[in-house]
């Protein structure tokens, strides 16, 4: 049988000082590719060996070569229009803004009630600690939620869910063992019964090439479409930014399994691999919804493509 989870709020974790800036914290987690690139940068002027050097601090960054080489032309072209008078490094942040601009597309909550966001990835991307950092930026919105948890093979997703759960007084469908398509159906007829806005579908992590896994999530998908045919609203793939280049097979993958709508890229607070998302933005265009740079319940933001760049480049 199903278990509905409401105890008594978990105390907030205590923080020892001041916390940074938001900004300062994603800047933090992009410095070593910043310095890379700084490196190459530090000419005013676009020859070979720039170019060579630009070539290798963006690889090194994890964007890719599709997007480096890109890049790279896009750059020249502006060098060249501007007839060589002009700072690299504002051509460069030009440049990279015009490709990750069209990532930056907020997610919207539409008026269908409930409105029904299943999130996926593969195991440690940080899926469930990212469901309950947006459920929380939901409930800033006047929203109320309720959270499913769909991940039945491992016990500790359904506690971890269960404590952010209680840390927002916000109720949360689960069940000891099973089919985790069941949990979603439960969770959104609860949802429909208690009048709640959203739901946030929890899945268990899983690896592309796990191909009775993907075929397990594609039934919890169809599952969830015989609850309510205009759901799953929003399909949200979770990626750890440290993942780099393999980020890209697992957009592809789960992509063709679930038509993903948009991504949550965690972790962009430590990494030297933050460029993926202009190798995805090059090779798989996918909306970034949200990104994340720590651990606290507010460490969940919308992507902003200016922001990334400034903090990327400088």
């Amino acid at each position: 049988m199903f278990d509905l989870f409401k105890r008594k709020p978990a105390p907030e974790p205590a923080e020892a000082g001041e916390k940074k800036s938001w900004t300062d914290r994603l800047k933090d987690g992009l410095s070593r590719s910043r310095e890379k690139l700084a490196g190459a940068l530090s000419r005013r002027t676009l020859d070979e060996e720039t170019l060579e050097e630009l070539e290798s601090a963006l690889i090194t960054a994890d964007v890719g070569m599709p997007a480096t080489r890109a890049l790279l032309d896009d750059l020249s072209a502006r060098w060249k229009r501007a007839g060589g008078d002009a700072e690299p490094r504002t051509l460069l942040k030009a440049a990279l803004l015009d490709l990750l601009a069209p990532l930056e597309q907020p997610l919207t909550i539409t008026a269908a009630r409930p409105f029904v966001i299943m999130l996926a990835g593969v195991n440690g991307a940080g899926k469930t600690t990212s469901i309950g950092k947006l459920a929380k930026h939901l409930q800033s919105q006047g929203l109320s939620v309720l959270l499913a948890a769909g991940d039945t093979f491992r016990a500790a997703a359904r506690e971890q869910l269960t404590v952010w759960g209680e840390r927002n007084n916000i109720a949360v469908i689960a069940q000891q063992s099973g089919d985790p398509a069941a949990v979603m159906f439960d969770a959104i007829a609860a949802a429909r019964a208690r009048g709640i806005d959203v739901v946030l579908a929890d899945t268990a992590g899983r690896l592309p090439t796990q191909l009775h896994l993907m075929e397990e999530i594609r039934k919890v998908r169809r599952v969830i479409k015989k609850a309510d045919p205009a759901a799953p609203h929003e399909t949200l793939l979770v990626l750890d930014a440290n993942t780099g280049q393999n980020a890209l097979a697992q957009v592809q993958a789960f992509d063709q399994a679930l038509s993903l709508t948009g991504l949550v890229v965690t972790k962009l607070d430590g990494t030297a691999k933050g460029g993926v998302l202009a190798a995805i933005a090059k090779q798989h265009p996918i909306p970034v919804r949200y990104i994340g740079v720590g651990e606290g319940v507010d460490d969940l933001k919308p992507f902003v493509a200016a922001e990334f760049v400034e903090a990327l480049v400088g």
